[in-house]
C-alpha cells in the first residue's frame, strides 16, 4: 500500500493552478500535515517535511543502503540534496501567493559521515527574503544526539509564477 505521505504518480501531485492559489506558507503547511503529497524525491531519499513556521522548514529522514557511495559512506548528493530541499522549503514560507522560487546556487559543508539508517534532522532557516532573491541556511543534525553533520546555505531566486 502506497504511502498517503507521497505521491506515488503524477495524478497524486498538486497542480500547478492549486499550487498557486496559496500562501508558500499554506502550501508547506500542508505538505507538512499530509493534506498534499511530499515531493517524490523525498520517497526516494527517504526523508519528509514535519514541520513549517514562517522562515523555517525541518525534515526528518534516514540514509538507506541505496544512498551510499562506492566506499560505503552516504553519498554527498545525499546530504546536499536534503540541505537544499530544507533550505528551499523554507524560503517558500516566505512567499506570497503567484511566487515561485528556485535554487541559483548552494554550498553544502559536511562535518563528519552519517552512519546509514541513522535519523537525522535538516533544519533550513529563511536568512534574507528580497523581491527578487532570497538566502537561507541550513543544517542537518543527529535527532538524538544533536551532533552537527552538515551546514549549508543557498541562494534562490523568486519569481512570478505566471
Amino acid at each position: 500500500m502506497p504511502d498517503p505521505f507521497f505521491a506515488a504518480d503524477p495524478a497524486d501531485m498538486a497542480d500547478r493552478a492549486t499550487i498557486l492559489s496559496m500562501s508558500g506558507l499554506e502550501f508547506m503547511q500542508r505538505v507538512a500535515d499530509g493534506t498534499l503529497p511530499q515531493a517524490p524525491i523525498a520517497r526516494i531519499l527517504n526523508f519528509r517535511v514535519t514541520a513549517v513556521s514562517e522562515g523555517e522548514a525541518v525534515f526528518h529522514g534516514a540514509p538507506l543502503f541505496d544512498h551510499l557511495n562506492p566506499m560505503s559512506g552516504v553519498h554527498g548528493g545525499w546530504y546536499g540534496t536534503l540541505l537544499d530541499s530544507c533550505m528551499g522549503c523554507a524560503v517558500m514560507t516566505a512567499l506570497p501567493a503567484g511566487r515561485a522560487y528556485t535554487t541559483l546556487e548552494y554550498k553544502v559543508n559536511l562535518i563528519r559521515a552519517i552512519p546509514q539508517g541513522r535519523d537525522v534532522i535538516a533544519t533550513g532557516r529563511l536568512t534574507h527574503a528580497g523581491r527578487s532573491t532570497a538566502v537561507a541556511s541550513g543544517e542537518i543534525r543527529d535527532a538524538g544526539t544533536d551532533r552537527l553533520y552538515a551546514t549549508g546555505t543557498t541562494t534562490c531566486l523568486i519569481m512570478s509564477a505566471e
